[in-house]
């Protein structure tokens, strides 16, 4: 397997610049990376700097507004940049399960997935902990849009700190998708569930007294078992693994924080 950081993670040095960013992960020692957004950027400039760089452009998270507004040109726009695969990284509230809306969500993932397959990407879906609510069948709405959705228009990218908070086994989980989990969301943390979570990755959340009781850290720096999950990812087929930490702590800058989780990942068997 190999090893991307999810762009994300440093954003605010990608406002600042795109492409010094750009080499700056690559000269941390990551193969690849996930985009979540292009700053305004060409998406031929940038497959040309991650070719000059040999900084693989794995995916991109593209939300589900941009990628229903005009299918074919976000889909062309990262198949310019070179990515194998598009990740819908998130639903609000108004579009998940139960609501009204639900129903044409599926079908639009559907035919965006039809979209991608036609031009060489996957598609995947990018879980929170949220999808770990039960249906009225008793099943996880997560792996109700798995069944309704043919596994050769929609993938997994499992988030292994959102199972976490959810209340299952990481690895049991990467594992129960083998052969459907080309790449594996790793992000670390301490504390638990609670009401302000989503406050943390730009959401506006109630806030609550449990606010600072949840902390996004720096693999091997949390709770979660990293060796682990890259044995689950392993065993499951995966290709990537995708270094996430959605915003800096422990006193680190962003790229503090993504410098500590590759010098970690370094003594890793993956």
């Amino acid at each position: 397997m190999k090893l991307g950081l999810q762009l994300y993670s440093i954003r605010e040095q990608l406002e600042k610049d795109f492409y010094k960013t750009l080499e700056q992960v690559k000269n941390m020692g990551y193969d690849g990376c996930e985009f979540a957004g292009l700053y305004g950027n060409d998406p031929a400039e940038i497959n040309k700097k991650c070719v000059e760089l040999g900084l693989e452009p794995i995916s991109a998270h593209v939300t589900y507004d941009e990628l229903t507004a005009d299918t074919e040109k976000a889909v062309n726009a990262y198949k310019t940049i070179g990515c194998k695969y598009i990740a819908v990284p998130y639903l609000p509230d108004n579009l998940r399960y139960g609501t009204e809306a639900y129903p044409t969500v599926v079908e639009n993932i559907r035919k965006i997935g039809k979209v991608c397959k036609e031009n060489g990407i996957t598609l995947l879906y990018h879980n929170h902990d949220f999808e770990f609510a039960k249906n009225e069948k008793g099943n996880y709405v997560l792996d109700e849009l798995y069944t309704e959705i043919d596994s050769s228009l929609l993938q997994t990218e499992i988030d292994t700190c959102w199972v976490n908070v959810a209340g299952e086994n990481p690895c049991d989980y990467v594992r129960k998708y083998t052969n459907r989990a080309p790449v594996v969301h790793l992000k670390d943390f301490v504390g638990e569930k609670n009401k302000n979570m989503y406050k943390l990755i730009g959401l506006d959340e109630e806030k609550t007294e449990q606010a600072n009781t949840f902390e996004y850290r720096p693999l091997g720096l949390g709770k979660q078992n990293v060796q682990a999950i890259v044995d689950a990812a392993k065993d499951a087929g995966a290709s990537w693994l995708i270094a996430e930490q959605d915003e800096p702590s422990m006193g680190l800058s962003r790229m503090e924080c993504a410098q500590k989780s590759i010098d970690y990942m370094k003594n890793i068997n993956y």
